[in-house]
């Protein structure tokens, strides 16, 4: 019987080292695998969607002015890349994107703190912040262009709108999710409130701040182009419209 247990054990156990087939790698729970069927999928992941613009642009049953082929869009590309106007255009819009987004950085990270950290700043601040996170940055288009007019300031504000509110309550969220007894250890070892402020909750914080500009930078690139859209002579806005 023992011996029997014991040769059943042992077929279970080479039944568990053999390799696993490509469809129980694939919907594989939260686990790796293998690595030539995870190049296969990326490979797959960038050929699919071109394989199939390619058979829609040569197939007659969409106009190329609506889906041109991929050969002209390259060819074009590459047009505009020599003839430097798409170069003028990515440094336009860097540039809108880089102004608004730092100022929204530079004041709504300093203002998280405070929301996340002071319960008095938290019902300041944080009743308006909550509404006007949901308000569309592209709804104030018309009154910063009476603002500020149809210049660089315009641009940079519609940025700044949209992306100040959110960088200011997802790193005041972060601060909330600081441990009590780490705070309390704090203070327990002498540390003062400024202390406890720049050596205890910035740095727990710092990944999470870095994480939060990190995604809302990509929404400052959504705002440009709608900026850009509006009233603008460069940008990829623009070149966007005119083409």
């Amino acid at each position: 019987m023992v011996v029997e247990t014991g040769l059943k054990q042992n077929s279970l156990s080479a039944n568990r080292r053999q390799a696993p087939t490509w469809i129980t790698s694939f919907w594989r729970i939260r686990g790796d695998i293998p690595r030539p069927l995870y190049l296969t999928l990326i490979c797959l992941s960038l050929v699919l969607p071109l394989v199939a613009w390619t058979a829609a642009a040569n197939s007659g049953l969409v106009d190329t002015l609506f889906l041109p082929k991929p050969t002209d869009v390259v060819i074009r590309f590459w047009s505009l890349l020599t003839e430097g106007e798409l170069l003028g255009d990515i440094r336009d819009s860097v540039g809108r994107v880089g102004g608004g987004f730092f100022l929204a950085a530079f004041l709504g990270v300093p203002i998280g703190l405070l929301i996340g950290t002071f319960k008095s700043m938290e019902g300041l601040l944080g009743p308006f912040f909550a509404l006007a996170r949901y308000m569309p940055a592209a709804a104030f288009i018309p009154l910063v262009i009476l603002w500020l007019g149809l210049d660089e300031p315009a641009k940079i504000a519609i940025i700044f709108i949209g992306t100040f509110f959110y960088n200011a309550l997802m790193v005041a969220d972060s601060v909330k999710f600081i441990p009590k007894e780490l705070l309390s250890v704090s203070y327990t070892l002498g540390a003062s409130r400024w202390d406890v402020l720049v050596r205890v909750i910035l740095p727990y914080t710092l990944p999470n701040i870095i994480d939060t500009l990190r995604i809302n930078i990509a929404a400052s690139w959504n705002f440009v182009i709608v900026a850009e859209l509006i009233a603008a002579s460069s940008g990829l806005g623009y070149r966007i419209l005119k083409a």
